[in-house]
């Protein structure tokens, strides 16, 4: 292909030259009245002349305005083939919701405006430098979602349609600060599972399989070619983006049987459709999202997340939504009493047993169906408006004897001869089959702030009878994921053997925007002696995380905590307590010096760290801001928030210092 001047920029023909100067513009008039020029704000009125100017009929534009937003990615052509990628199949789709909206609010007569807010792929990003953008995306993305809002100022109700890790929980904080405005959510739906291949969470281990000989490079390859058996929705697992849509149909915010839909298929479709005839009944009942998002709502989504079993991540963004909606935000109080009174009833990947891909759950009844046990255990509270306009009961007594619930259930087991009710069990059933409450948040002399482990997915064949998962061993200390990762696929002098306690440190909010290490605890989970290899760090993990992988530590190791003092080789001892959800993470001297936990503590205190403590070099400085920003609203406990009235009173009090010297 030739590359001189004349071959990129000369025109390849005369049409190219006919460039048309001016143009009539739209026929007819605006319908404004002399009380608009009179008394409307300019905006107001040049806004109409822009609706008119992109060619809406003038005579529609006093209708009332609804504004529909999305994580819309790539661009795809009508024959749905890809003429541009999106970052990851969540948001490759979503604009077929957005138009099967906006077509159904034109029908009744409402003016529909839409804007978009990509979102990244946090499987794209694990073990890159991108992983340190991937949770302050998240404020970015509720940031401008926000002020896209607010920048149509004449708009009536908004309807968000997100489905990813950052996406959807960026849309729920975003629509949360609307508390006068009718919103609604529609997610994105979950992508299906291949008919012969690996799940998108497993193939996310071929890296380290391969290290090991697991498997061959012909597999690899073609495993991971067909993880994603069809183009759109959210991974097949109940990660950060299956459990972010779960919690988004508990708040109330989503129409009930919206979570987990199987992308691009027609029940998908038409509950954007039915969004749309929501948020219609919502204006005409004069109800706002202060009338949906409120503190039974907050529970309920909490007890959701139990008895599904999900994301840990989710304990960074339901405080996160709280907040958004000045409401008080959970504490681990709050999680520990929700998960020590809700068992978890869902089998599905990556928890177990048997870890049914999600459009299972959808099939099997989805959100709805899992509420109708915990009502019978007086779990929920059923008064809670949905976005329905009705409580939460009305709609479970509909949903219990509804042709929609009796038919999905039945095409469950004639599509893949499943029974619905294994898997969504009765509570009996499933304490019969092994499942455990979902989380446990340990702490320790390493811990003192506290941590989190998702104890329902530690291996059982390493949990004792007595439901406890024991361990002591040495500490592998890192301080980047890279060399960590390294270790575990057998490349590093000595490599991670059995026995094995990885601590991963500086890579919380202040080392690496607090990233997911998914490739290493994906790694453990598929290596035959994965499961006897712990991780501790200051991180966090991706959604579909399992093993004995405690993150959140806290404080993190660049702001002080003891975990930034402990050294390869110190005997570290684990004791998680699967049905009593307590847990304990303590360094307990070395295997020539043993100490309790409490001198433990006074020897930590006392140390200086063995290896330099630093921020990776590749962290951006528009993720350092975020960093230091989200310690002055709560840090990772809290949300990782931006509150603005604390972040007033440190500048005051710096700037009054600066003045004072």
């Amino acid at each position: 292909m030739p590359h001189d001047l004349a071959a990129l920029l000369d025109l390849p023909g005369a049409a190219f030259f006919d460039v048309q100067s001016r143009a009539p513009g739209p026929e007819g008039s605006l319908p404004i009245s002399e009380e608009m020029l009179l008394n409307s704000p300019s905006g107001d009125l040049f806004g109409m002349t822009q609706n008119a100017g992109m060619g809406w009929d003038p005579k529609q534009l006093l209708r009332d305005q609804i504004l529909l937003l999305s994580t819309q990615g790539g661009v795809r052509g009508e024959d749905g083939k890809p003429i541009a990628l999106g970052y990851h199949t969540g948001h490759w789709e979503v604009g077929l919701l957005v138009k099967a909206a906006a077509e159904q609010l034109d029908q009744f007569d409402k003016l529909p405006f839409a804007g978009f807010v990509s979102d990244p792929c946090d499987g794209r990003s694990q073990g890159t430098t991108a992983m340190m953008d991937s949770l302050a995306y998240r404020n970015d993305a509720a940031v401008v979602l926000k002020r896209l809002i607010r920048s149509l100022p004449t708009r009536k109700g908004v309807i968000g349609v997100a489905t990813c890790d950052k996406g959807l929980p960026a849309m729920m904080m975003a629509v949360a600060a609307f508390r006068d405005l009718p919103c609604i959510i529609v997610p994105g739906g979950v992508t299906l599972p291949p008919e012969q291949g690996e799940d998108a969470g497993k193939v996310q281990a071929i890296g380290a399989r391969y290290a090991h000989g697991e498997i061959d490079l012909a597999y690899a390859a073609e495993m991971g070619c067909r993880a994603c058996g069809s183009p759109g929705g959210g991974c097949q697992f109940l990660g950060t983006a299956a459990t972010s849509q779960v919690i988004s149909e508990a708040l109330g915010l989503s129409l009930p049987h919206s979570a987990l839909a199987p992308s691009g298929q027609p029940i998908w479709l038409e509950g954007a459709r039915a969004a749309a005839r929501a948020l219609v009944t919502q204006q005409e009942r004069k109800l706002s999202l202060a009338d949906v998002l409120n503190e039974d709502a907050l529970h309920n989504a909490m007890v959701l997340h139990a008895a599904f079993g999900g994301s840990t991540n989710l304990l960074l963004h339901i405080p996160a939504i709280a907040f958004e909606a000045g409401l008080p935000r959970p504490t681990v109080d709050d999680w520990n009493r929700i998960n020590r009174q809700v068992p978890r009833i869902v089998d599905v990947l990556p928890n177990g047993p048997v870890g049914h891909p999600t459009v299972r759950v959808f099939l099997a009844g989805g959100v709805p169906e899992v509420m109708l046990h915990l009502r019978e255990l007086g779990l929920l509270r059923g008064g809670a408006l949905t976005a329905t306009g009705e409580p939460l009961d009305a709609v479970l007594d509909w949903w219990a004897g509804s042709e929609r619930r009796t038919q999905l259930r039945e095409r469950l087991r004639e599509a893949d001869g499943i029974d619905p009710d294994e898997v969504i069990m009765s509570p009996d059933a499933a304490r019969a089959a092994g499942l455990t409450s979902t989380v446990t948040f340990p702490v320790g002399n390493i811990a003192p702030e506290g941590s989190v482990i998702k104890s329902t997915a530690i291996d059982p064949s390493v949990v004792d009878d007595d439901g406890v998962y024991r361990k002591r061993g040495p500490a592998r200390v890192f301080t980047s994921e890279r060399a960590a990762i390294a270790a575990v696929k057998g490349r590093t002098d000595p490599p991670i053997r059995e026995g094995d306690i990885i601590v991963l440190m500086c890579r919380g909010p202040l080392g690496s925007g607090m990233e997911e290490t998914y490739q290493i605890t994906s790694a453990l989970r598929y290596l035959p002696f994965g499961k006897h290899v712990a991780v501790i760090t200051d991180a966090r993990f991706s959604g579909v995380s399992t093993g004995a992988c405690i993150g959140h530590v806290g404080p993190e190791a660049l702001a002080g905590g003891p975990i930034g003092r402990i050294r390869d080789g110190d005997l570290i001892e684990i004791i998680v307590d699967r049905v009593n959800l307590t847990g304990q993470i303590n360094f307990v001297g070395t295997e020539e010096q043993r100490c309790t936990p409490e001198d433990g503590a006074r020897i930590l205190a006392e140390r200086e760290p063995a290896v330099p403590l630093e921020a990776d070099p590749d962290l951006p400085a528009d993720t350092r801001m975020w960093a230091m920003l989200q310690q002055l609203g709560g840090g990772t406990w809290g949300g990782c928030v931006y509150d603005a009235d604390a972040v007033a009173r440190v500048v005051s009090a710096g700037l009054a210092a600066i003045s004072d010297t």
